[in-house]
């Protein structure tokens, strides 16, 4: 009698549990971007040495890449805009070839309810008038950015390019 009742209440106990939820759904997206040439805007261009700091809000960590055209990075989930400072040539021993230009993305944010298991992502949208702003680090100097093409403005995934950046 006691194994049956043993059974019987082994066998309700776990019966009663669920799975394991796993999240395989994708979290809050990053902004993803991707270097071309200026002369040529179909061939993607591979960059050197390139350090990507949040200065606003300067919580952000601060990113390095090297030899790649396509990279991607986190936007402030607290605030509508983040300002990152793209250093090139950033480990060059000769400071005439380090050059930094600021970027200030401009967006608004959205929770969106992904699963039980996911819980909540924030996806993002990039300003139609004023997305991304352009300018240079003091002291100035020449733009190693030339031009700037945004071609998603819905930040939902990372499986697509957000924005072009020409060199």
């Amino acid at each position: 009698m006691k194994k049956l009742l043993f059974i019987l209440l082994f066998t309700i106990t776990f019966s009663s549990c669920e799975k394991d939820d796993i999240c395989s759904d994708e979290t809050t997206p990053r902004l993803v971007i991707e270097f071309y040439q200026i002369g040529d805007l179909t061939v993607k261009q591979n960059v050197s040495n390139l350090k990507v700091i949040g200065y606003e809000p300067a919580s952000i960590d601060t990113l390095d890449f090297n030899g790649v055209s396509k990279i991607a990075i986190p936007l402030n989930l607290e605030d509508t805009k983040t300002k990152y400072k793209f250093i090139i040539n950033s480990t060059s021993t000769n400071p005439l070839l380090i050059n930094e230009d600021l970027l200030e993305f401009n967006y608004s944010h959205e929770n969106v309810y992904v699963s039980r298991a996911c819980g909540y992502k924030t996806i993002m949208e990039l300003n139609a008038a004023d997305g991304v702003l352009l300018s240079d680090a003091p002291p100035t100097n020449d733009f190693w950015i030339q031009a700037i093409n945004i071609e998603n403005n819905s930040i939902t995934t990372e499986n697509e390019i957000h924005i072009k950046i020409y060199l």
